[in-house]
């Protein structure tokens, strides 16, 4: 069947509005519980979340169709999505729930699901959930009610697994590191991460109200944590989204690295400790110029569909470790299932204490190709995948730019608007022909 509540990262909307209300999540906490019992009768559930004024009521709704399915329900209270991930696979648990709406303000707020291996959950599992909200409630006996309590120490918990995951015989002693929290579910976790590991730590973004919410902090709005980079003369900044499974890194010039360049950081650092990697996964949005730097290293690029989540399945399919996105999500399976800003960071600060070159230095052999994206609105009854001006435009561009650039076509997934991006070894030739593909559609 058709998912009518879920997108391409579980359930999202502005609170007050359907689907994020309380009496839906009521219903969702309840139906989700059923199909956790149709394969275990006594199931429990982890639930988190980010620093949203709406997360209270939004827990309180869960909890109670949780336990009016008969399932058990654990609190955390505000921790980062990837802390959640950690924790349902770390404590066997059924399923980890997470309520937030990631980057987005603070108006906004949605649910993002777990299974017991701290992996996203597939489309049929989903679609599982769906067929279960259009069902009818199937209430359980006081006896067989699930009970809630939180869990004592899931910060503390969480702050080691990411420790962890850094070099023991390594350090950040001597380097002074602004950590930007975006006023979200990372506010308690990442300053005391990298202290712990030795780092001088200025904390910014760290003091959550419940409506600051990456509102001028965060991944975001990276202004922020390049100015306090400058004023506080840190070595590196790191930015996070308001549930943390992504970043934005600066160094202490100022300069600003995105997913597509960290993950290339990624790759070289393991391929300079003498690790396989057979391959790296991206998106079709990933730069040309970081597909081709890591094919002089001997490293196929491939590219799945825009979203994490596929980037995740790609790499499960293959058995890489390695992928991410433009945007700072990356993931690194040797080290966790799921994207993991604060982790991400510390793979990369991991690099540059092993070989104590900095990152630009690193990065010195990748040339990003600038990208010119335009979205194009569709009128009605215009099908572009037979349009044959378009790809007729398409195929002369494409041999125009030979090895030297890349035309990506794809429909947007929520609104009638085809997104034309060209990349060219120069903006000018870019916008050029983005501008000639686009022309194409006009009327």
């Amino acid at each position: 069947m058709s998912r009518v509540h879920f997108g391409t990262d579980g359930i999202r909307g502005t609170v007050g509005q359907s689907p994020i209300t309380p009496d839906f999540m009521l219903r969702l906490g309840h139906s989700v519980g059923r199909v956790l019992k149709a394969t275990d009768p006594k199931p429990t559930v982890l639930i988190g979340k980010d620093t949203r004024i709406s997360g209270y009521m939004i827990e309180s709704a869960l909890e109670a169709g949780f336990a009016s399915a008969g399932v058990d329900v654990l609190l955390t209270g505000p921790l980062p999505t990837p802390g959640i991930a950690y924790l349902t696979r770390a404590l066997r648990l059924n399923l980890g729930v997470v309520i937030s709406a990631s980057h987005n303000p603070y108006a906004d707020n949605g649910i993002k699901f777990f299974s017991a291996r701290g992996e996203k959950l597939p489309d049929e599992w989903e679609s599982r959930v769906e067929a279960s909200l259009e069902q009818s409630p199937q209430w359980a006996t006081s006896a067989g009610l699930g009970k809630a309590r939180k869990l004592d120490d899931a910060r503390g918990r969480y702050i080691e697994f990411c420790k962890s995951t850094f070099g023991s015989e390594l350090s950040l002693k001597g380097l002074k590191i602004v950590v930007d929290a975006a006023h979200g579910a990372a506010y308690q976790v990442a300053p005391e991460v990298f202290h712990e590991l030795g780092a001088e730590v200025v904390a910014i973004g760290c003091s959550p109200d419940g409506i600051n919410i990456n509102a001028g902090f965060g991944a975001t709005a990276p202004a922020a944590v390049v100015a306090a980079v400058k004023a506080h003369r840190a070595d590196y900044g790191i930015a996070l989204d308001g549930d943390a499974d992504r970043l934005q890194l600066v160094d202490a010039a100022g300069r600003l690295y995105n997913g597509d360049e960290l993950l290339y950081v990624l790759v070289a650092d393991r391929l300079a400790q003498g690790q396989p990697v057979p391959g790296a996964v991206g998106t079709l949005m990933t730069n040309f110029g970081v597909e081709s730097a890591l094919h002089r290293l001997g490293v196929e690029l491939v590219r799945a569909r825009v979203g994490d989540r596929y980037v995740l399945e790609e790499l499960l399919a293959r058995g890489w470790n390695l992928g991410g996105e433009g945007s700072g999500h990356l993931l690194a399976l040797d080290r966790h299932t799921t994207g993991d800003g604060i982790i991400s960071a510390l793979q990369v600060l991991q690099a540059v204490c092993r070989s104590k070159v900095t990152i630009a230095d690193q990065l010195s052999s990748v040339t990003l190709l600038p990208q010119v994206m335009i979205n194009v609105r569709l009128r009605e009854g215009l099908d572009w995948t037979t349009h044959e001006r378009l790809h007729r435009a398409r195929r002369d561009i494409e041999a125009e730019l030979g090895s030297s650039g890349r035309v990506l076509i794809r429909p947007s997934g929520t609104e009638p608007l085809l997104r034309v991006m060209v990349e060219a070894p120069d903006s000018q030739a870019a916008s050029r022909c983005a501008q000639r593909l686009a022309q194409t559609l006009e009327v």
